[in-house]
């Protein structure tokens, strides 16, 4: 696992459970914080403790990180990414590493045959989404997954500098 992650304390279920908005769901561990020490990725089972099948086993859970995500994917910058994934054989080849990457870091916890050769965001040859693809980078760090890089770099959030809000935990 690259790189290796913490254990999820009670109190970073807590956290996460407040970022969410709901239960947190069969968190495996911490793979990504904020510089004040609060989850913003989360490590999940790929398999829910209801049997479901979850293939995003890095998800992001900061909420000013999920909304510049959301606020970057509402101005079509997808279809750019998408286009240099089609015309740069360099960028298409890190993305396709980063996918298998994904898939072999997730089997680490469990394979779940209902998920073999999917991992997450539109891997290994589109961009689907970049809330996932931003978690990934974060979780592996830089120079994994080039469209997650991307992502994070034109992202109005920022990993340096702490946006938590209060949770009350």
């Amino acid at each position: 696992m690259r790189p290796p992650y913490e254990p999820a304390s009670d109190r970073d279920i807590a956290v996460v459970s407040a970022q969410l908005g709901r239960p947190a769901r069969d968190v495996v561990g911490i793979p990504a914080r904020c510089i004040c020490g609060n989850p913003t990725v989360v490590a999940t089972s790929p398999r829910l403790a209801d049997g479901t099948p979850f293939p995003t086993f890095y998800y992001l859970t900061h909420p000013a990180a999920t909304a510049a995500m959301s606020q970057l994917e509402a101005t079509q910058v997808m279809a750019e990414f998408n286009d240099l994934l089609a015309t740069d054989a360099e960028v298409a080849a890190a993305y396709a590493l980063a996918h298998a990457e994904f898939i072999a870091d997730r089997e680490t916890i469990a394979t779940v045959p209902e998920l073999e050769g999917f991992s997450a965001g539109g891997m290994p040859t589109r961009v689907k989404c970049l809330h996932a693809l931003a978690g990934h980078a974060l979780a592996v760090g830089a120079g994994m997954n080039p469209i997650g890089d991307l992502a994070l770099e034109r992202s109005t959030w920022k990993p340096t500098v702490c946006a938590c809000l209060d949770y009350g935990v």
